[in-house]
């Protein structure tokens, strides 16, 4: 404390700080947040600088010891970090809150998990084929693993950590290998996933695109093993003559939500090229956006919201728009890496994009049965 013009002033000191909120489009918001003087010069900024205040937008208060910001009818471009610096000859605090708007969703999706495990079980697939195959492919660390393991998960009402996750940097994948769909104890379902190693840039590391478009039309085994050259024809595995049965009926694209904009560009060509021989074959393609809740605190806090999220629906666009994959074809997860118990959320949202999938790729198989 110190006696400054005949008054005794304290350093500034936040009694409450300032909490995140969510908002609404076009509803009205207010950050406030209360110090321990009067005599201070307070300062508002938005994302790292100076808040420009416009009128009939913004309404700034100083009530005695409290700070006030009122952001009137809030859109998209309001939402940021937003900082109050209180400040005095003694010194200065700040603190930040972020503001996130809720915007109308978009989406929607079936609420009852049992209700979609019950409708997948029944399903029946087409009978040129015993199972439906799925084939996942994506830069290293975009959860391709975590992927199958979630939906095995759900399956087994338990948590299943079978197919490896890596974490380092370096694909754990070494395998073509096969991950089915249930169990024998739960019941197995028709369908099949297919993990390959992870995309890096440069003709010599990570999954080579040709053995991939081979995955594709069915010339690669079960339990293959990566080798640092593709394989080719004269191998003793190679299947030289594969059935509908063998092939993959859809492509699967994992991408990670927090990372697609950090992407080098020779990844996202590479899994163009993929693309580019999946559509040739006449598969159908999806993406799967993972780690949606390393990007938005709001799907953090609570998943049920992706289809209101704008940041979401931004890094979907962004998906959408590198790949080259309709919008309507990227489908935000959440996957189980932290979790222990089931979530009645995650659950829905990847069973939700299993079932369009699940969809897609009877309808290729159907179409071939008839050629």
């Amino acid at each position: 404390m110190a006696f400054l013009l005949g008054m005794f002033v304290d350093k500034p000191e936040f009694i409450t700080v300032l909490n995140d909120k969510q908002v609404e489009a076009g509803a009205n918001v207010i950050l406030r947040c209360e110090v321990n003087t009067t005599q201070v010069t307070v300062t508002w900024k938005k994302n790292g600088q100076k808040l420009n205040c416009l009128e009939g937008k913004h309404k700034i208060r100083l009530i005695q010891k409290l700070c006030c910001l009122e952001i009137q009818r809030v859109e998209d471009v309001d939402e940021g970090s937003y900082t109050v610096e209180v400040s005095n000859k003694l010194g200065s605090v700040s603190c930040s809150a972020t503001v996130t708007v809720v915007i109308n969703k978009w989406r929607t999706i079936t609420r009852n998990s049992a209700e979609m495990v019950r409708s997948l079980r029944s399903y029946q697939v087409c009978d040129r084929v015993t199972e439906l195959r799925f084939l996942l492919h994506g830069p290293i660390g975009a959860g391709k693993s975590s992927v199958i393991n979630t939906i095995k998960t759900i399956f087994e009402n338990r948590p299943f950590v079978n197919c490896l996750a890596g974490e380092s940097g370096e694909s754990v994948t070494l395998y073509y290998e096969k991950f089915t769909v249930g169990s024998e104890r739960s019941g197995l379902l028709p369908f099949a996933f297919y993990d390959v190693m992870g995309l890096e840039e440069g003709q010599t590391r990570g999954a080579h695109t040709d053995d991939i478009i081979k995955a594709l039309k069915g010339h690669i085994p079960n339990n293959y093993r990566f080798q640092d050259y593709p394989i080719t024809e004269d191998h003793r595995h190679y299947n030289a003559t594969p059935t509908l049965n063998d092939r993959i009926h859809c492509l699967v694209s994992v991408l990670p939500a927090d990372k697609i904009s950090l992407m080098e560009n020779a990844v996202i060509e590479k899994m163009k090229c993929i693309r580019r021989a999946a559509t040739e074959l006449g598969i159908p393609q999806m993406i799967f956006m993972t780690r949606v809740d390393s990007v938005c605190k709001m799907t953090k806090d609570d998943v049920s919201k992706v289809y209101q999220s704008k940041k979401i629906k931004e890094k979907m666009q962004e998906c959408s728009n590198r790949l080259g994959v309709p919008m309507n074809c990227v489908f935000p997860v959440e996957t189980y890496h932290e979790q222990n118990q089931l979530n009645e959320h995650i659950n829905c949202l990847i069973l939700d994009a299993l079932t369009q999938i699940v969809f897609w790729a009877n309808d290729y198989a159907e179409k071939c049965s008839r050629n």
